[in-house]
């Protein structure tokens, strides 16, 4: 038998019952939605990050071995550019000693050349002088001391002396030597008068410098 004391709900109370319940059933729809993919996130993530860390430590392990390794190929070039140089060092100091002596034996053979051809005037200069070779006279003592003299100018020419005679040339300080200076009516101001000893010069190197006498000009 019915309770008479309770009433059916009315079409507005069931139609709001009917709306709270279809939002608490959404509600939970979404979130079981949302833990399924939470859940799904974290499982998606953790074999990345455990494959990173598999991945670092994988790369982290041979490292020192590979910074030992590069020390040592490192301090092998070193010991390697440090042989070279030295090395070249006493090859360069062997080179240097072996130039250095051969140009001193150059000078002393070019020297030894330029005596002998000294020591021909000097055994002319002792013939002449002989007993035996004395002239009968002057003039032919001149000749013979004449032939002399060419023959040694000659050997100091071919060894590439040359004499300075600036008579009458500009004075220039660099080959001459100023003693004192003189008017002439024959030669200009600043040109030489007289040369009172000769200069000499080697190549393009002056060995003595001329001593002349300058000219003043005409009185």
């Amino acid at each position: 038998m019915a309770d008479e004391n309770l009433q059916e709900p009315t079409a507005e109370e069931r139609a709001k019952f009917e709306q709270d319940l279809e939002n608490i059933m959404k509600q939970a729809a979404e979130a079981e939605k949302a833990q399924a993919a939470g859940d799904n996130s974290s499982a998606q993530d953790s074999p990345a990050d455990a494959s990173a860390e598999q991945s670092a430590e994988a790369t982290a392990e041979p490292a020192p071995e590979s910074t030992e390794s590069a020390e040592d190929i490192l301090k092998a070039e070193l010991a390697a550019a440090n042989d070279r140089n030295l090395r070249l060092m006493a090859e360069f100091d062997n080179f240097r000693r072996r130039s250095a002596k051969e140009q001193l034996e150059i000078i002393e053979t070019a020297n030894g050349k330029l005596l002998e051809k000294l020591s021909e005037v000097l055994d002319n200069f002792e013939r002449a002088f002989a007993a035996e070779n004395k002239a009968k006279d002057l003039e032919t003592f001149e000749k013979g001391m004449q032939m002399i003299h060419d023959q040694f100018a000659k050997v100091l020419a071919d060894a590439g002396l040359e004499q300075l005679d600036p008579t009458g040339e500009e004075f220039d300080p660099n080959c001459h030597e100023a003693l004192m200076q003189q008017p002439s009516e024959d030669i200009p101001e600043n040109h030489v008068v007289t040369v009172f000893m000769k200069g000499y010069k080697l190549k393009n190197k002056i060995l003595k410098p001329a001593k002349v006498i300058v000219s003043s000009g005409k009185l």
